[in-house]
């Protein structure tokens, strides 16, 4: 089976959406930056450094210091998939990025969405 395309795109492409997803809903950058921080265990600068270098998803979640201990208990829909359903490791950070962006941009309380 064919990797999927986002494995080998650059996080650098994706992160202005992100952002600007939350900003046209009244968010952030440091809201967004906060939710990754939270999630793949980077500090600022080393995300920063992270765009910086326009490494890949694969790159940027296997440099990754930590998965948060918690990211398992992030649940729901993504592009309709469910994000506790993804078999593929990979894939299913990437999905967890995703909802946690999703939350944040839905105006969920930041204590809610950093679990």
């Amino acid at each position: 089976m064919a990797e999927h395309r986002i494995f080998t795109t650059e996080f650098s492409k994706v992160y202005p959406l992100y952002v600007q997803k939350a900003e046209r809903k009244g968010r952030s950058r440091d809201e967004v930056d906060q939710v990754i921080c939270w999630l793949t265990g980077y500090s600022g600068a080393q995300l920063a450094g992270q765009i910086d270098k326009h490494v890949n998803f694969r790159e940027f979640f296997a440099q990754a210091p930590a998965l948060h201990p918690n990211s398992s208990l992030i649940t729901g829909v993504v592009c309709g998939v469910r994000v506790e359903k993804v078999e593929d490791p990979l894939m299913q950070k990437i999905r967890y990025l995703d909802k946690l962006v999703d939350e944040l941009a839905k105006g969920k309380a930041m204590e809610k969405i950093l679990r």
